[in-house]
């Protein structure tokens, strides 16, 4: 059908399409713990903290799924590996609806975030080998999936499955049917190969960005690794806990969702508008804008209850960060070879979701002790503020070189 097998080709663009729509369909593992949370908390009688570890169970499993599912990328390629975890997602969702055991529910949730990271890092690495000029956008838009997953299935389910039964045992059924039914038969599109020329020419530009760092491949992975650690410790409070902060409120969880919903369509705009930046201007400079936004939306948060101003600061918010962790994806393929790409971003996308897990932990606990979430407010943005100065570090490292290079050409 595709005559052209090339870098920012028409089928270059096709894949990009089915890549985004996988994601969209995948990655409604992410989201679906966080709908339900309160009322799988009072199902169970549990304190925010202890409900708050099925959260963390999600990304512990999402965290390894992205580096593990990358070296089977590496190894299998990208259509095994999507099909193998559909199959898990649509396993863990339905075992969790049957289940009465917190232990199982909890083991599932892992299963369910191992298998929905096939739909993140695995892809983004996937897409990235098909792009050249465009790769920043290409990038995004695959990124995207995650957050279009997080707008379209809590709210098609809340007038599906949710209002016909009220039980989030029923939409646990109705995700894994989703994951399972969409994924798998997308996936076989993705059969195609990029030409080998292209990969030894991204190779060759990867080293010569990297040379101008002076810095070294492993230093370069540890310090990301740093960074988006805390820069997702910082994410997590709104993304992770804005549906229990508008129960403690008095808005209910239909309000909360839809809060969420409009956060990550933020995030979705944010990521396309970045994906575009970052073909300009690079990742490390977007990252540096990224993050501080982030920074500077988590301080609204702190005088803000009412409803409309939670509304308008969630959008803030969503539109602050949401091209962050892509940009993590295009960093990686700007300064490092192309061998192994999904298992370096698999690693750097793991840190990520630590990031989130402990983040979504840590706030839980601090809400438990203080009946506010004041203070993790606080929490996120000095970690934020750490994640910012590591960006900077790389920042101007590249920049002294260049200026070297500069003064000893002169």
């Amino acid at each position: 059908m595709f005559r052209s097998f090339s870098q920012d080709s028409f089928y270059a663009w096709f894949r990009l399409l089915v890549t985004l729509l996988i994601g969209t369909s995948l990655n409604i593992g992410m989201w679906a713990i966080v709908i339900v949370l309160p009322e799988i908390q009072n199902e169970f009688n549990f304190t925010r903290a202890e409900v708050s570890m099925l959260v963390a169970f999600t990304m512990l499993g999402f965290a390894l799924g992205n580096f593990f599912l990358g070296k089977l990328v590496d190894r299998h390629g990208i259509v095994f590996t999507l099909i193998f975890s559909a199959l898990m997602v649509f396993m863990g969702f339905f075992i969790s609806a049957k289940t009465e055991s917190f232990f199982i529910l909890g083991f599932c949730h892992i299963v369910i975030g191992f298998g929905t990271a096939a739909g993140f890092g695995p892809l983004m690495s996937d897409i990235s080998f098909w792009f050249s000029r465009n790769r920043g956008i290409a990038v995004a838009i695959a990124a995207s999936g995650n957050y279009l997953s997080g707008i379209i299935w809590p709210s098609f389910a809340s007038l599906v499955a949710f209002e016909m039964t009220a039980n989030w045992r029923s939409q646990y059924i109705f995700f894994g049917i989703i994951a399972g039914s969409l994924s798998i038969p997308l996936a076989i599109l993705l059969r195609k190969k990029i030409d080998e020329k292209f990969i030894k020419k991204d190779a060759q530009e990867a080293a010569q960005n990297l040379s101008v760092k002076l810095i070294s491949p492993k230093k370069l992975i540890f310090i990301l690794v740093l960074a988006s650690i805390s820069c997702c410790v910082a994410m997590s409070m709104p993304q992770i806990h804005i549906v229990a902060l508008c129960v403690d409120l008095g808005f209910g969880p239909l309000v909360g969702t839809s809060m969420l919903s409009i956060m990550l369509f933020g995030g979705v705009i944010s990521r396309v508008l970045s994906g575009i930046a970052v073909d300009y201007f690079g990742g490390l400079k977007v990252l540096f804008v990224g993050s501080s936004l982030q920074c500077l939306a988590l301080f609204l948060y702190l005088p803000f209850e009412g409803l409309n101003p939670l509304y308008a600061v969630s959008l803030i918010f969503g539109l602050a960060q949401g091209g962050i962790v892509p940009s993590y994806a295009v960093i990686i393929r700007e300064y490092l070879p192309p061998k192994n790409v999904a298992s370096k971003v698999g690693l750097v996308l793991m840190a990520t979701i630590f990031g989130m897990a402990f983040g979504g932990w840590i706030s839980g606990y601090i809400y438990d002790q203080t009946g506010s979430y004041q203070l993790a407010f606080w929490n996120g943005i000095i970690w934020n503020m750490f994640n910012i100065s590591l960006v900077i570090f790389l920042l101007l490292r590249g920049n002294t070189r260049t200026y070297q290079q500069v003064a000893d050409e002169s």
